[in-house]
């Protein structure tokens, strides 16, 4: 098999059909490149360092100030597997003090354009997304309130029983008169 092909359930041969709507056609073992390249890509750091690096190039500390809540050591894993994949270039300026600035390479525009409809379609459906989320927990809540009304009723059942069933020891009582 070639370098970079995989065989699936309904992709024996391990060709890559595009036009193939069958969900199986992807392997999802864990060692699959395919996969190693969207679980790289599609955390959510990497998919927002890349939405800032469209169209110009970024110092570290500019990266780490715009994206909220990563810290430095975050930020640094992310840029050298993004360096890594070929996605973004890093280029080191020869001056005191150091300067570093980071870029896409044109890999990593045409990966952008990709992120940018996924961007697009989640502004598209946002009203949606959380409607459906709201339906979801109050769902969740009036389930988990049934079963504690449930749970509550059955506890006078359960010590009315305990009170009316003799106990192990008052049973060995009246064996021994």
């Amino acid at each position: 098999m070639e370098v970079g092909t995989s065989k699936s359930p309904s992709n024996p041969a391990g060709t890559v059909d595009h036009g193939d709507p069958d969900p199986f056609q992807w392997d999802t073992r864990e060692d699959c490149q395919v996969r190693q390249i969207l679980d790289r890509v599609a955390d959510k750091w990497s998919l927002l360092v890349i939405a800032l690096l469209d169209g110009r190039c970024w110092r570290f500390t500019e990266l780490r100030r715009e994206i909220d809540g990563i810290s430095q050591r975050m930020l640094t894993v992310t840029l050298r597997q993004l360096e890594r994949d070929g996605l973004v270039k890093r280029t080191v300026h020869p001056v005191v003090p150091p300067r570093v600035d980071y870029e896409l390479t044109p890999l990593g525009r045409t990966l952008h354009t990709t992120i940018r409809s996924l961007v697009m379609w989640t502004e598209d459906h946002q009203g949606e997304i959380a409607a459906a989320r709201e339906a979801y927990d109050a769902a969740r809540e009036a389930e988990m309130a049934e079963r504690e009304a449930e749970a509550a009723a059955r506890k006078p059942e359960a010590a009315a029983r305990e009170a009316e069933a003799p106990t192990r020891e008052s049973e060995a009582a009246r064996r021994a008169r």
